[in-house]
């Protein structure tokens, strides 16, 4: 079994799985259902195409900078008229964020699709977020497939994302928190209702899956700082 990493970092992320009318929350992880929807999207799927190849994949994060949480307090004002009663209203929204996160995810599956996925992710046909249209990504997107190894050994056995800088300012071995599918029938972890069964705006669909979290003595080696970066212009496709 192949894995394809992928480096997810931007200025900010929002992965929200319980983002309901005023209250748009993130979790602390990217959500399988936002990066199915990246890779869809990289692939020029349209929302009321079938993802049921990519529902199959295995999906793992590593978590190498947590990020700090922030929020967006936004006030919108609007005219409304209801039962002959005009009336001027105002919304509060509570949007939330995570500034400077940085995550190894991995997806695990058949290697020609993964390839496809790999294709579609350097030469996407949709602009790429992570998780809302206003977090693009930043510096290298695609870190390659890793032949030959699961998806728990490629996120173990991959160097620590943070910048030399930072890698300065932190001890030698760093215990990084890994989240991943578990089989159903184990009995370990806990449920996460963010599998994409529908992306069709007029009947979405989620269905849940099993995450079991650790924490790894990842061996820290240092990356480059110039190998986290790429050509990819995430707004090539508004010009």
């Amino acid at each position: 079994m192949n894995t394809l990493l992928m480096r997810l970092a931007a200025p900010m992320q929002s992965w929200g799985i319980d983002a309901k009318f005023n209250r748009r929350g993130t979790g602390r992880t990217p959500s399988k259902s936002g990066v199915i929807g990246l890779v869809a999207a990289a692939l020029g799927r349209k929302r009321n195409e079938s993802i049921a190849d990519l529902q199959q994949l295995q999906f793992g994060v590593r978590v190498d900078r947590e990020g700090k949480l922030i929020r967006d307090y936004q006030m919108v004002h609007e005219e409304a008229f209801w039962k002959n009663h005009a009336g001027r209203y105002v919304h509060i929204t509570n949007r939330y964020y995570l500034a400077d996160a940085v995550f190894l995810v991995g997806l695990t599956g058949e290697p020609e699709l993964l390839k496809q996925i790999e294709w579609g992710l350097r030469n996407p046909v949709f602009p790429l977020f992570l998780g809302r249209r206003s977090c693009p990504p930043e510096g290298k997107l695609v870190l390659g497939i890793r032949e030959g190894k699961s998806l728990m050994e490629a996120l173990e056995e991959e160097p620590w994302l943070v910048s030399d800088w930072l890698q300065s300012k932190r001890p030698p071995q760093e215990p990084l928190r890994i989240a991943v599918e578990s089989d159903a029938e184990s009995g370990h972890g806990y449920f996460l209702k963010d599998l994409p069964l529908s992306f069709d705006q007029n009947h979405r669909q989620y269905g849940f899956r099993r995450v079991v979290e650790s924490l790894k003595q990842v061996e820290i080696k240092t990356v480059s700082d110039e190998n986290m970066f790429t050509e990819h212009d995430p707004m090539k496709a508004l010009n």
